[in-house]
């Protein structure tokens, strides 16, 4: 004879004080429920509207510069801490967190061309139009003490920026050519060139900390390894590129931000074709700078807007624009990857958030789980019609709009162009190019 026992453990359903919830028992055999497709889908979309509906990026802005504000960079130690060079010689470090400046110093005269810190955070560097070189305390000045470099280099050239290494005392510069400098000494220990242009840009790999990478004005990205003092291969482009970036946590990735209105992300061991094309913006693009996470990466441009990439996307997920905020020419992603920084034209410096619609502060455990299970139902739903038309919509500013559209018509004609050309010529007399290495000229090892 056989006997069926119920067996239940109280741990299941009865609550632990008068203030907990209920504990429901909840089977989960699908055949129980038939709507839930259907109910998770409504969730989904409700999840996807109040994500746009709560959409609120800009946070504050920083103004007390005179002039534009040419250069940012962030402490390497302190979240909260920001220097930023402007276009009249001035520097100010300000507290991200009182948002307020701490420190003003005019360090040059003209232009701030570039600045950056010591990677313990002692002291930073600016480069500036008075072809000098200067190193800075980070902590103010005693009581009675002047405003005064650590230590000053007088160079030949204009220097247009400057990079610290990741890990040891030494720091690049590049003008004329890339010098590579040791802080206790005032002339460079190697200087390596490449073609005869000015360099506008000059990075340290994160990673393999001896590779340096350079863009300049001849439309090259050049290469460098420290240990051997000399250029390793280059990349020609068919416009110029402005600045670079690496990827903080794959050593041979790259990503160029480039004068042709995209952005290019190389591997390093193959620079004939780039890993991929990042097209959106409508103008130049000025600046560039990678997520810790090294999952995206946010860009500034002539168009006066900034945009966030995913890497392996090549379009934009996200578009930030004010009113007021002209033509953005540096951005900074911050260290603890919650917040962007943007410093435009108009002397002001604006910080955003990374997500568009996170809510700032302390979340209780039920809020983090409501969130994370919005978050599963929109990945799981990404895909249907409407609810991809609600996540990917954004309001443009109309010139950025109109600007879009006439690039559309433009492309299209072009694309016209090149499908009429092959319908009326011989079989492969006119070779069929892919997107990707268009836009590459040459590579020279």
């Amino acid at each position: 004879m056989k006997v069926k026992m119920l067996s239940r453990n109280p741990d299941n359903y009865v609550r632990e004080t008068k203030l907990d919830l209920q504990r429901v028992p909840r089977n989960y055999d699908p055949t129980l429920h038939p709507f839930e497709v259907p109910r998770e889908y409504v969730r989904a979309l409700n999840a996807t509207k109040l994500e746009r509906v709560f959409a609120k990026p800009f946070l504050a802005s920083l103004d007390g510069h005179r002039d534009g504000v040419n250069c940012l960079a962030k402490h390497p130690k302190s979240l909260a801490t920001v220097l930023s060079g402007a276009c009249d010689g001035e520097v100010r470090i300000w507290n991200l967190t009182k948002r307020n400046c701490i420190r003003t110093i005019q360090a040059h005269e003209g232009f701030v061309r570039g600045i950056c810190t010591r990677f313990c955070g002692s002291s930073f560097f600016t480069v500036g139009d008075d072809k000098t070189v200067k190193q800075w305390k980070m902590d103010g000045p005693g009581v009675g003490e002047e405003e005064e470099p650590l230590h000053t280099i007088l160079g030949k050239t204009v220097y247009t920026g400057i990079d610290h290494h990741w890990k040891e005392g030494i720091f690049a510069t590049c003008g004329q050519q890339v010098d590579i400098w040791d802080e206790q000494k005032t002339s460079p220990i190697c200087s390596m060139t490449w073609g005869y242009d000015s360099i506008s840009s000059v990075k340290f790999n994160p990673i393999e900390t001896f590779l340096l990478g350079s863009c300049a004005s001849d439309r090259n990205i050049v290469l460098y390894d420290m240990r051997q003092a000399t250029p390793l291969k280059k990349v020609i482009l068919d416009m110029r590129t402005n600045t670079i970036c690496w990827n903080p946590m794959e050593a041979f990735i790259f990503t160029a931000a480039n004068e042709d209105y995209n952005l290019y992300t190389f591997d390093m061991r193959a620079l004939d074709t780039p890993v991929m094309v990042h097209m959106d913006h409508v103008s130049a693009v000025l600046d560039v700078d990678y997520s810790p996470t090294g999952k995206e990466f946010v860009s500034a441009s002539f168009d006066k807007s900034i945009r966030i990439f995913p890497v392996d996307k090549s379009r934009s997920r996200e578009v930030y624009h004010t009113k007021r905020m002209q033509h953005v020419i540096c951005v900074k992603w911050t260290s603890d990857s919650k917040y962007i920084m943007c410093g435009s034209d108009e002397m002001n410096i604006r910080l955003w958030k990374a997500n568009a619609s996170e809510k700032l502060g302390v979340l209780t455990s039920r809020e983090k789980a409501a969130k994370d299970y919005n978050e599963k139902l929109k990945e799981k739903f990404r895909y249907h019609p409407h609810i991809k038309r609600i996540a990917r919509h954004r309001h443009l500013p109309k010139p950025i709009y109109s600007q879009i559209q006439e690039q559309r018509v433009m492309k299209e004609a072009r694309r016209r162009k090149e499908v009429n050309r092959l319908k009326h010529s011989k079989p492969g007399s006119v070779p069929i190019v892919s997107e990707k290495k268009k836009h590459v000229v040459a590579v020279v090892k």
